[in-house]
């Protein structure tokens, strides 16, 4: 394996690992404001119980996906960066608000609800904005003026290819967001909560497998060299889809406390690695480009000598973080006592 591929699997692995813990987090907020005012439900308690702890670890790996790109790929971080100034400044202010709210409200209560209603709004926003990324880099979307790289905004504003992917960034985000809510209120035994969030993943599970399908329609007529690459890993989307059924199957049946392993998380777990299956398949499919065709991952790859220094560092940091990692799981996320409010 060459320095190149591990450089840029471990920036797909920090990008994977944010889109699935962002979706949890994302879609959290969301359902926080939409059952805002359904307090019998406890729907809204036990959003912000889980989002209380989890939105600065997920922010985590969103600084490790910039540090990694700008130091592995200082080549690529000039292309991204012009092209998707807007966006990303938009995200950046999305976010920044949103974490502003998130530390006001724990010392101010009055700002409870303001808090639930913009996480809820930025909750869709953001993930909506990021995704825009993945079909920017297909290309076709980056013009060449002068010698500047923009990006061609009306382009961008009527293809349905970008819409698919808004479609299925939005659909995923509450649908695993959703999914983890009902094994967050299985645990903390609130059974109305349960109920609620299981009928809302149960209902997203068809919408955001019905948005892939799309995307990957629309990739054939606007990215054909990636739609072709892609089908060259169809045991991988095969894979993908099937646990994607089982975790289905799993949220359909009644759950059973007598059972070792629960429904609930018997379907978070095999929904995630679906995610993870696919993931894998879309990202082997776009290599060797980062920005297609203009970049790669050779010609934007820093010295050598950097990239063994860098990650050396990565590892030293990984040693330390993977523990409170741990630990925060078993602190927050697994404490019986915590998720049950005692």
């Amino acid at each position: 394996m060459t320095d190149t591929i591990i450089a840029i699997t471990l920036l797909w692995i920090f990008v994977v690992i944010y889109s699935v813990a962002a979706s949890f987090d994302f879609g959290a907020g969301f359902w926080s404001m939409i059952y805002l005012n359904r307090e019998k439900t406890k729907a809204t308690s036990i959003a912000n119980r889980y989002l209380s702890p989890s939105w600065e670890v997920v922010n985590v790996f969103i600084v490790l996906i910039v540090v990694a790109l700008v130091t592995f790929f200082p080549g690529a971080t000039y292309t991204l960066g012009s092209v998707l100034l807007i966006p990303g400044s938009l995200v950046l202010l999305l976010m920044l608000i949103r974490s502003a709210f998130m530390v006001f409200s724990h010392l101010i209560h009055k700002y409870d609800k303001t808090l639930s209603i913009v996480s809820g709004i930025t909750g869709i926003l953001v993930p909506a904005l990021l995704i825009s990324v993945l079909p920017v880099t297909q290309g076709g979307f980056i013009q060449v003026t002068n010698g500047v790289e923009h990006l061609d905004w009306p382009l961008f504003f009527t293809s349905p290819h970008v819409y698919a992917y808004i479609g299925l960034a939005v659909s995923s985000t509450l649908f695993l967001s959703s999914l983890l809510l009902a094994d967050y209120s299985y645990v903390a035994g609130a059974q109305q909560a349960f109920s609620v969030y299981r009928r809302d993943a149960t209902l997203l599970g068809p919408i955001t497998l019905l948005m892939a399908v799309l995307t990957v329609v629309t990739m054939n007529i606007e990215a054909a060299w990636l739609y072709d690459r892609i089908l060259a890993y169809l045991p991988w989307l095969i894979a993908s889809v099937f646990f994607f059924f089982v975790g289905y199957i799993a949220l359909l049946l009644p759950p059973h406390r007598r059972l070792i392993l629960h429904l609930p998380r018997v379907a978070v777990v095999a929904i995630t690695i679906q995610y993870l299956l696919a993931s894998y398949a879309y990202g082997a499919a776009r290599l060797p480009y980062i920005v297609y065709p203009h970049v790669t991952i050779e010609s934007s790859f820093t010295h050598p000598d950097t990239f063994h220094a860098l990650f050396i560092c990565y590892l030293v940091g990984f040693a330390i973080l993977i523990p409170g990692f741990i630990y925060f799981w078993r602190l927050f996320m697994k404490d019986e006592q915590y998720v049950r409010e005692k």
